[in-house]
């Protein structure tokens, strides 16, 4: 089952790329693990068709209780959901990515927690659709942060994250992801050439988002089916 829907998201990865005359190559596929249990999680990264991707978590409490069980594991771990400054301490312990920085405080605080003589990734989280229930900063708030961010020590800014709005009209899907794109493009030729990445696009709107140009698609029920809850 696992392996099949896995074969069925690199085809639609492919395509989608080959659509855009993208290398398919440039994209990466997170595995969205939310409220799937440890067991599952390592059936489905540790088959052939996982190589190489990432996993990611939307909550510190399942990053500490899924943890141990899968500290063994190469495959790295990205928070892609919102962080709070008192639960930084447990994040660090798991994650190698924090896509979801969303304010200076935030970002101050967590530099300030990263362990001496490490680095850690992390992403600006930009609310491209200006929707009240999404998280992220806005599109004029999100180069200021990010050079606050590239100013930080033991932080690496690797790019910018967004979910895509909440909508039928492809168009105005597009057109967030788009914005995304120029963000990132303006971050690099302002000299924050680490932030190449752009994690954009879920099960229903990668395609979009690869036409876009984005380095990550962060897949859940494409790959594991209906989440529990």
């Amino acid at each position: 089952m696992f392996t099949a829907r896995l074969k069925a998201l690199a085809a639609r990865v492919h395509a989608a790329a080959t659509a855009a005359g993208r290398d398919a190559a440039e994209v990466t596929v997170l595995l969205a693990t939310k409220t799937h249990d440890p067991a599952t999680i390592r059936a489905v990264v540790t088959l052939p068709g996982a190589a190489g991707m990432l996993r990611g978590e939307n909550r510190v409490q399942e990053l500490v209780a899924k943890g141990p069980a899968l500290a063994d594991l190469p495959t790295p771990t990205h928070l892609i959901g919102p962080l709070q400054s008192n639960k930084i301490n447990a994040a660090l312990r798991w994650v190698t990515c924090v896509e979801s920085l969303a304010s200076p405080r935030l970002a101050d605080a967590l530099a300030a927690r990263v362990a001496p003589g490490r680095t850690l990734d992390v992403m600006v989280q930009v609310n491209v659709s200006a929707e009240e229930t999404k998280n992220g900063v806005t599109v004029d708030e999100a180069l200021v942060l990010a050079h606050h961010i590239a100013s930080l020590p033991r932080l690496r800014l690797t790019g910018f994250m967004t979910i895509g709005a909440h909508t039928d009209d492809e168009r105005v899907v597009r057109a967030g992801f788009a914005r995304l794109r120029t963000i990132r493009d303006t971050a690099v030729a302002e000299g924050i050439t680490t932030a190449t990445a752009l994690s954009m696009g879920m099960t229903t709107d990668l395609d979009l988002a690869i036409a876009e140009g984005s380095t990550i698609v962060r897949v859940g029920t494409a790959v594991f089916g209906p989440r529990s809850q």
